[in-house]
């Protein structure tokens, strides 16, 4: 393998483990190509990516049985527009859910959790699109910090919630399984090159 494609989801950032990579495997090329969460799996069956640094759930089942190491968890966070009751909320306590009860959630949320308010329609959007519509004040949307963090905007304002943290994983295909992907396991669980797994 003269080459490893890592595929990643939008808020992950996997620069620290592409630096040790290079370090450690300079006759691999390591290229890391960003990717939508709605893809993560696709990327590995249709053989556009070696491994995917991808947000959890995905089928480690079907179509093709994929390995699984789970990495972090992602804080979950409320974003909405500056003059939004949660800007008043302490940034380091967890607002519970029941206070976000009469909100409008633009995006739906990958527990089902949603408000008990009679939700708009809103048409399907990136996370990208939907921190841009909390911002114009039209409704909330509760994405990983990480997220919030890449589509940061002056006129929004995240605090974090208290719903079941997402997790951040790396997946690839089980019969693709080889010494370069349990390499780049050791790289991203912080194993010393001298080290045996």
């Amino acid at each position: 393998m003269e080459q490893l494609r890592v595929a990643f989801v939008p808020g992950v950032t996997p620069d620290k483990w592409a630096r040790a990579w290079r370090e450690r495997n300079p006759q691999i090329r390591l290229t890391l190509l960003p990717i939508e969460e709605s893809v993560q799996r696709a990327v590995l069956d249709d053989g556009d990516a070696d491994l995917a640094l991808a947000r959890l759930p995905v089928d480690l089942d079907s179509p093709a049985p994929l390995h699984c190491v789970r990495l972090y968890d992602e804080v979950p966070v409320v974003v909405a527009g500056l003059d939004h009751f949660v800007a008043a909320a302490d940034p380091d306590t967890a607002l519970p859910p029941d206070e976000l009860a009469d909100e409008q959630l633009v995006l739906p949320h990958p527990s089902g959790w949603a408000p008990t308010v009679t939700q708009r329609d809103f048409p399907p959007m990136s996370a990208k699109d939907a921190i841009e519509v909390a911002a114009s004040g039209a409704g909330i949307v509760i994405v990983p910090m990480s997220v919030a963090r890449l589509h940061h905007r002056k006129d929004v304002v995240h605090r974090p919630v208290d719903l079941e943290p997402t997790t951040i994983g790396l997946i690839w295909l089980r019969e693709a399984d080889s010494p370069v992907h349990q390499d780049f396991v050791g790289v991203v669980r912080g194993r010393r090159a001298s080290s045996s797994r």
